[in-house]
């Protein structure tokens, strides 16, 4: 038992005070000591004890005694207890400070603790105690530097001071210098081996802060062998084990930390790992309970977070969100940036998502990307905040981010292609078949929702077996695989024949009596009626009403199916049929705006317009004022109350029962407004504008209603599931009061191909009107005949042929006695021969009379029907139209035979002409055939003429020869040349003679033979000109008798000479050669080779011609000179 003395003042005695047995009211100690005036030390001491106790209030009243202002004066020359005493209060109210959670109380300890080391500091300002406990209440209040600075000034003094070197390593430490601070926990337990075991803590954080995992163990494991039961170290360590994260030290992990609770059951990190472990094995009770206790025991606000975030999460999972909220904002107060931990900030941000708010929980997501800005939980929760917030590009931003940090998050690619559906369909078809790619690489299984929303936006972009096939592969095996390939069931198919029983469920059950299982899982159900909804929209409508029966036999409250099958019986103008099925639906929703719609629609439809108005305002009624959309696969033409009451009141304005014009002014006002009221509240409403376009056509404003119309078709087009033939037959409708007639054909045309296959009679008849105001009878006709082969029951068609045809025929009958004269075609407008005309004439009039023939027979039929009033029209009518076509066969019957005279006559004349051509033909041919003679007997005389002056300049140059005896031997020479460059040059003309009479015929064979001649021709032309130069340079002494023999040759006139002479027997021979290849058949000609053989003999002939001129060389010139 410990006890201290109190000496008696004035005398020797002492009075023992057992520090185990203080009394409880420290009043008593505090007189005594007063009274005694004992030592301050002696107050210290009982001080230090009541608060070791527990009894903080007497510590405080002993202290706070012990430094009044009495007590200072009285024990003025005490300095050292002074300062212990004030500095005990200021490490106390430090405490406090620290402790406290409220920032008033907090601030008021600290002030206090200010305080009391202010006025230890002014009784020694040099106490190193008062400058450490100054740097503990700054680092307590999160003043770094200040905490620094003191603690330096106490190691300035004394640089081995082990409480400064601590406190200067927490600076440390609270800075982020692991090092620096592991260094300072060095250097005081070198300076003092002794310290604490909890020193070497220090020193096991700091190796951990550093990374030396191994080394910060081994301190640890030093702090448990120096002190067994120091819980610091054993949760240390058990965190160490713990984030190994393997089954093994998590185990040991969890078993530190049982054993520092069992030591301290106050510890709060033990308390909270302890926690966060009962988490994950889903003790939410544990959680609350160490949870709540560690909150109690702990004022450390990093471990009062971790606290709150473990309570938080606990509400959190079980759904608790307004709780759970609550805590996570605890979480956040207690650390002051998301740095310290960013945890609870994430988790707030979650409640606060569910609980929508968007801004709080943005601003907390934020936080958590200044942490981690990679976190792709993070970056996928900012996309769905932007995209409740409208702010859908940011959110597209932040989703393709978290895409590209994590290319193997399917959730992200799901996140992204869910965020694109609205915006861009290709997109959300890639992110969506990206995140399926995914999830079958790593072996999980894929949603039938993903498969769904793939196969939707295939069968939006109209990639229809792709849709298909994606469809199947969603669903899977099952009794609609049957169904959709055709197969394996005759009672399928013989349900299949009977399509208006639409209602019957025979054929499921005689499946099940069969023994086939007929199920439909839940979740396959969306998926099913997206593959009918397909089949329906491929003209496949006999598989799609199984589909939706067979979802109807399973799940008899989906509205949906009936509502498809009666919009396929719509299709059908099964009216009666239609109203029943949207009556069944409403027997599972009496008040769904979708059938409600629908039904009156129908009764529009069907002229009952007081059951469609009360349907319509049922439907008004249901949704409580405002516009309901229908489901996008529904596709009707009123899909919203607003809509169908302003159909409604269109319809009323336009019925054709005696139009009353205020009352009919009054409906499209009261339709345009609501059309208005709906395009006012969902400005892409395309039915709604639809409408207002119709009202402001009705009215005159054509121009508008045509833009209108016009951008209600594009909007339309660029879906799937929009079909709005209406806006198509509005356009046209325009385009036809217009009198834009082609647009208007063009526009039903394309109409009925893209959404009726050319099958509908009622746009058919659309058309047909237009023909008929365009005058294009024979078009007319034909669309109405067409019309007639879909509805053979529709009379009123009949009726439209037959007067189509009768308006034909008059036109016909008119345009032919107006352009007789013209001879135009009055069908085509083209103009005629006189021929053409009357062939023509006759077959339009006999084509009108057959025309009429049929006008009256079908006006006949329909006379001879029963109910013509319920058609529209009477006997009288038909009766005038029967009477106006047999007098235009009246007529008809003298334009006929008027042009079978004509066409006789035409006849006549055409013949008479054809024989005038055919002689003047003659005339000409034979006018060809004398030109041509005339031109080849020409030619011929040429070449003659040519000839004849050959051979007279040969008799000259003999004459020449002769005349010249004293050059004799010259002359010989030179005759031997010349006669080699005659033989040459007669060689070269007739070769082209030759050449010329066979060109056309061996044209191929000649172009060789030709080049070789040209050649052979020059060759001659030179020796020629060689022995003229020779002849004339020979004697020019002689000149003069040489002129003189030539004129007796007479040269002068050698033309006429030419043409009296006789041809020697040298040209008779050539000119027998010539006559001789002439007359020789082409196909001799063809198998010898003219050029050479011929050339050969005229060479030959040449040489002995020459020959014999030379033995006599004046034997012909005095021939000659005695004929001269």
């Amino acid at each position: 038992m410990v006890s201290v003395y109190i000496p008696v003042q004035n005398s020797e005695e002492e009075v023992r005070v057992a520090l185990d047995q203080l009394p409880r009211d420290a009043s008593d100690i505090l007189d005594i000591l007063k009274a005694e005036q004992a030592p301050l030390d002696l107050w210290l001491i009982i001080a230090r004890e009541y608060f070791k106790q527990g009894k903080v209030d007497q510590f405080r009243q002993i202290l706070e005694e012990g430094s009044s202002p009495e007590i200072d004066e009285y024990y003025a020359d005490v300095r050292y207890e002074r300062i212990a005493i004030l500095n005990a209060l200021g490490a106390y109210y430090s405490y406090l400070g620290k402790i406290e959670t409220k920032h008033r109380e907090k601030e008021e300890h600290f002030i206090l603790a200010t305080q009391y080391y202010n006025k230890a500091s002014r009784i020694d300002m040099h106490e190193p105690s008062t400058w450490i406990g100054k740097g503990q209440l700054l680092l307590a209040r999160g003043d770094v530097e200040q905490a620094f600075a003191a603690f330096k000034i106490v190691l300035d003094g004394d640089r081995d001071n082990v409480p400064a070197l601590l406190g200067q390593a927490c600076v440390e430490f609270n800075r982020g210098r692991y090092s620096d601070s592991l260094d300072l926990y060095k250097r005081a337990l070198q300076v003092y081996p002794d310290c604490p075991a909890a020193v070497r803590v220090g020193i096991g954080l700091c190796r951990y802060k550093l990374g030396q995992i191994e080394k910060a163990r081994k301190a640890f494991q030093r702090v448990l062998l120096l002190d067994p039961e120091n819980v610091e170290a054993l949760v240390a360590l058990g965190i160490m084990d713990l984030q190994t994260n393997n089954a093994s030290g998590i185990r040991k992990g969890m078993e530190k930390m049982q054993r520092a609770f069992e030591i301290y059951p106050y510890c709060a990190m033990a308390l909270n790992y302890l926690a966060n472990h009962f988490f994950f094995t889903g003790q939410h009770f544990l959680v609350e309970q160490l949870t709540e206790t560690a909150l109690a025991v702990s004022n450390h606000g990093p471990t009062k977070s971790h606290s709150y975030y473990n309570l938080a999460r606990s509400y959190h999972s079980k759904g608790d969100y307004e709780k759970a909220g609550l805590y996570y904002m605890a979480s956040v107060k207690e650390i002051n940036k998301p740095y310290d931990f960013v945890l609870p900030y994430y988790g707030l941000g979650q409640v606060q998502l569910k609980l929508g708010d968007f801004r709080s929980s943005l601003s907390n997501f934020e936080k958590v990307l200044e942490v981690y800005p990679e976190n792709c939980e993070a970056l996928k929760a900012l996309g769905h905040i932007y995209v409740q917030l409208g702010q859908t590009e940011k959110a597209q931003e932040y989703l393709r981010k978290a895409t590209k940090i994590d290319p193997r998050d399917a959730q992200a690619f799901l996140d992204l292609g869910e965020l694109l559906i609205t915006s861009d369909t290709g997109a959300a078809l890639d992110a969506f078949k990206t995140a399926r790619g995914l999830l079958k690489k790593g072996g999980e299984e894929v949603p039938i929702e993903l498969l769904n929303n793939i196969g939707v936006l295939y069968f939006e972009r109209a990639e229809f077996e792709l849709a298909k096939q994606t469809f199947k592969e969603a669903l899977g095996d099952g009794i609609w695989l049957s169904f959709i390939d055709d197969k394996a069931y005759s009672n399928a198919n013989d349900a299949m024949t009977s399509m208006h029983h639409f209602k019957d469920m025979q054929l499921f059950h005689q499946l099940e009596e069969d023994g086939q299982v007929v199920e439909l899982p839940w979740d396959k159900v969306t998926v099913l009626f997206n593959l009918a909804r397909l089949l329906e929209q491929l003209n496949n409508t006999k598989t799609a009403s199984i589909l939706y029966r067979l979802i109807l036999f399973k799940f008899p409250d989906y509205t949906d199916a009936y509502l498809r099958l009666a919009a396929i019986a719509k299709a059908r103008n099964n009216v009666q049929l239609s109203i029943e099925l949207v009556t069944d639906a409403l027997k599972v929703n009496d008040k769904g705006p979708n059938s409600l719609c629908m039904l009156g629609d129908l009764e529009l439809k069907n002229d009952d317009w007081v059951k469609a108005k009360e349907t319509f305002r049922a439907a008004s009624d249901a949704t409580e004022g405002k516009d309901s959309y229908a489901t996008l696969s529904l596709c009707f033409s009123s899909d919203c109350f607003g809509i169908g009451k302003g159909n409604w009141n269109y319809f009323a304005a336009i019925r054709s029962e005696k139009r009353a014009p205020k009352l009919e002014a009054t409906h499209l006002e009261k339709a345009k407004e609501l059309y208005t009221r709906v395009l006012v509240q969902h400005n892409a409403n395309l039915y709604a504008a639809n409408g207002a376009g119709v009202v402001l056509a009705e009215k005159g404003h054509f121009d508008v209603s045509k833009d209108i119309f016009t951008q209600v078709q594009e909007a339309a087009s660029g879906s799937i599931f929009v079909q709005m033939p209406d806006v198509w037959i509005n356009l046209a409708h325009v385009y036809f009061a217009q009198g834009n007639f082609a647009l208007a054909v063009k526009m039903y045309q394309n109409c009925l191909r893209k959404f009726y296959y050319n099958t509908d009679s009622q746009v058919l008849l659309y058309l047909a009107r237009t023909h008929y105001e365009a005058e294009q009878w024979q078009d007319c006709k034909k669309t109405l005949l067409r019309a007639i082969h879909l509805a053979p029951s529709n009379y009123t068609l009949r009726f439209d042929a037959g007067v189509a045809m009768q308006k034909f025929s008059a036109s016909t009958l008119q345009k032919t006695k107006r352009t007789a004269d013209e001879r135009i075609d009055p069908v085509k407008g083209i103009w005629k021969t006189s021929l053409e005309w009357s062939t023509g004439s006759t077959e339009w009039v006999r084509a009108t009379v057959a025309e009429l023939k049929n006008a009256v027979r079908i006006f006949s039929q329909l006379s001879a029907a029963s109910n013509l009033h319920f058609h529209g029209f009477d006997e009288k009518k038909i009766e005038t139209h029967v009477g106006y076509c047999k007098h235009l066969l009246e007529a008809a019957k003298v334009h006929c035979e008027a042009a079978e005279r004509e066409e006789l006559q035409n006849r006549h004349r055409v013949e008479l002409a054809r024989q005038v051509n055919l002689a003047e033909e003659a005339r000409r041919k034979a006018e060809e055939q004398r030109k041509f003679q005339l031109e080849r007997r020409k030619q011929e005389d040429e070449l003659k003429r040519v000839m004849q002056q050959e051979q007279h300049f040969e008799r000259v140059k003999e004459q020449w020869k002769s005349n010249h005896p004293n050059s004799k031997r010259k002359s010989q020479i030179d005759d031997d040349e010349g006669g080699q460059s005659e033989k040459k040059r007669r060689k070269g003309g007739k070769r082209r003679k030759k050449d010329k009479s066979h060109y056309e015929t061996e044209e191929a064979r000649a172009d060789a033979m030709d080049d070789q001649d040209e050649m052979e021709d020059d060759d001659a032309n030179m020796n020629y000109r060689d022995s003229a130069n020779q002849m004339n340079d020979q004697d020019d002494d002689g000149e003069d008798d040489a002129q003189d023999l030539l004129a007796a040759a007479g040269l002068e006139d050698s033309d006429a000479e030419d043409d009296m002479a006789e041809p020697s027997s040298g040209n008779r021979r050539k000119r027998a050669w010539s006559e001789s290849d002439e007359d020789e058949p082409q196909d001799q000609r063809l198998e010898s080779s003219p050029g050479r053989e011929n050339s050969a003999e005229m060479q030959q002939e040449s040489e002995g011609e020459i020959k014999d001129d030379n033995d006599k060389p004046n034997g012909d010139a005095a021939e000659e000179d005695d004929e001269d």
